[in-house]
């Protein structure tokens, strides 16, 4: 049994859960996975029984004091950060760093109108729904980060800040939100964007939630 346990919800519309699962695989270590499944009876004690908030994703780690739970994604990113830091979860320049956790804190506090009206959904395709009140906006904005990160900091990699980082995690989502909904891109984000899906962790994420049962439905 591994020292890591990360509890998440369906891989097909559990963005949060993305989020810390791919923290996790890039710091390499061992860990065990723990699925609560979503929009059914017992979904919210289910998640209740893992994590004092409600949400997940949850990460348990069994430690010497005893088992330490983290219920918070940019939580678990820092604690790894630190745990392992030659996963590279942050830019080692401090000015990269300071402006990566900038726009991650950004991303996780703000775009409502995107959330609300393009849910995460990997197991289809939306073509033109989700244009909702303020997406149109979020979506100019998050064009802009990444054009400006890749510009200022991405030129020797493919992603916000050349190397894959935290940052690609808080946004891959996202990434995945304009897949299904076939928003269009300009070319430096449409590069990105298709750089983060072609990730080999992207890939093994997107083939389990297109294996899954569509949400309600029972697992077999």
């Amino acid at each position: 049994m591994a020292d890591f346990t990360l509890v998440i919800g369906n891989r097909s519309s559990s963005s949060w859960s993305l989020r810390g699962w791919l923290a996790l695989k890039r710091t390499g270590a061992a860990f065990d996975e723990e699925r609560v499944w979503f929009k059914r009876p017992d979904t919210k004690a289910q998640i209740l029984s893992h994590s004092p908030s409600g949400l997940v994703p949850v990460l348990k780690h069994k430690r010497d004091e005893g088992e330490l739970l983290i219920w918070e994604t940019l939580a678990i990113i820092e604690y790894l950060a630190e745990l392992f830091p030659a996963a590279g979860l942050w830019p080692e320049d401090i000015a990269a760093r300071a402006s990566a956790r900038a726009v991650s804190t950004e991303m996780h506090a703000g775009f409502s109108p995107l959330r609300n009206h393009m849910p995460m959904d990997l197991q289809n395709r939306k073509p033109g729904q989700g244009m909702g009140e303020g997406v149109a906006e979020n979506i100019k904005r998050i064009s802009e980060i990444w054009e400006d990160c890749r510009d200022r900091f991405g030129k020797d990699g493919d992603f916000l800040f050349g190397a894959f980082s935290a940052a690609d995690i808080m946004f891959a989502p996202v990434v995945t939100r304009f897949r299904t909904y076939g928003v269009a891109l300009n070319p430096v984000c449409r590069a990105y964007a298709d750089a983060i899906l072609e990730t080999p962790d992207m890939k093994e994420w997107t083939e389990g939630a297109l294996a899954e049962p569509p949400p309600g439905e029972v697992a077999v």
